[in-house]
């Protein structure tokens, strides 16, 4: 019989304490290599997509079942972005599109109104445009206190977001410059 070094004794020491403490958990350690899990992504259909949270592109692999219903979003192992990893917001977008509080239409509060009501996006939009036009024309100047010829608008500000790409970014510092705004601002994830 060979002798068992120090080292050898503390881990086979250790290992049996493990399984003891957890087999008093309810662990069957016997039937845990012998089961095969039966997964509840087995046989669902896959699709890849892009985390929404910021501009890296991490990718996401979603499953759906035959009904179409989401069952899991994980990383993509085959992303050389993110080699299946997410960060703390990417791990969330199971809870992003699967949450019971999530608001799933267009929502609207009147002015001093007490309650929400559905409108349609279309209505949404329009308000959204009047509401930017006359802020625009409230808020436009021509010219400074010295006569120069500035022609900005003052009222408004734009901030874009981390989700936007640079080509994004791009275009809205082109539209928001069109209506001309001088008050810009964009978070960047470097």
């Amino acid at each position: 019989m060979s002798a068992i070094s120090r080292r050898n004794f503390l881990k086979i020491g250790a290992a049996s304490a493990g399984g003891i403490g957890l087999s008093a958990l309810g662990f069957d350690l016997a039937q845990a290599y012998q089961i095969k899990q039966n997964l509840r992504i087995a046989g669902a259909r896959e699709s890849h997509s892009v985390c929404p949270y910021c501009a890296v592109g991490c990718s996401l692999v979603a499953y759906t079942n035959d009904a179409g219903q989401l069952l899991q979003i994980e990383g993509d192992p085959d992303s050389p972005v993110n080699e299946g990893r997410l960060c703390p917001k990417g791990a969330t977008a199971m809870q992003l599109a699967m949450s019971a509080n999530r608001v799933k239409s267009v929502m609207y509060r009147a002015p001093k109104a007490q309650e929400w009501k559905k409108i349609t996006l279309d209505n949404a939009l329009d308000m959204l445009a009047k509401r930017i036009k006359d802020a625009r024309d409230r808020t436009f100047v021509t010219t400074d206190a010295a006569g120069n010829t500035v022609n900005r608008c003052e009222g408004l500000a734009f901030a874009g977001g981390a989700a936007f790409s640079s080509e994004e970014g791009y275009f809205a510092t082109k539209v928001m410059r069109g209506l001309g705004l001088v008050h810009l601002e964009q978070q960047a994830r470097v």
